[in-house]
């Protein structure tokens, strides 16, 4: 009974959550463009970088969340080979885009 619950809720779920990623990365996206035009315009000083950086971090994070509720549906070794094949590439992806921040903001506190 509770499988069963299980595989009729947990689609919705992880549906809701790769929605919620696909909408920060491109609220994150639109919102560094902006503060580029303004950047280029106005003269501005945003840093972009580090905002879409983190926003694509953000967004992975709900992708990745995704991912790990759709283990437990997996039902056949090639399908979990797969899907650990796409949790290492979207947590690389985190990875070098924390240590992209990282290195980012270690440059801009050198140039103060």
């Amino acid at each position: 009974m509770l499988e069963s619950i299980i595989e009729t809720v947990l689609p919705y779920i992880i549906g809701i959550l790769e929605i919620m990623g696909i909408f920060v990365v491109a609220w994150s996206a639109l919102k560094a463009f902006w503060e580029y035009l303004q950047n280029t315009f106005f003269h501005k000083k945003f840093d972009l970088q580090f905002h879409l950086a983190n926003g694509l971090a953000t967004g992975l994070e709900f992708k990745m969340a995704a991912e790990i509720l759709k283990t437990v549906l997996v039902r056949e070794m090639s399908e979990l080979l797969i899907l650990g094949a796409v949790i290492l590439l979207r947590a690389l992806l985190s990875f070098l885009i924390h240590f992209e921040m990282r290195s980012t903001k270690e440059h801009k506190d050198d140039e103060k």
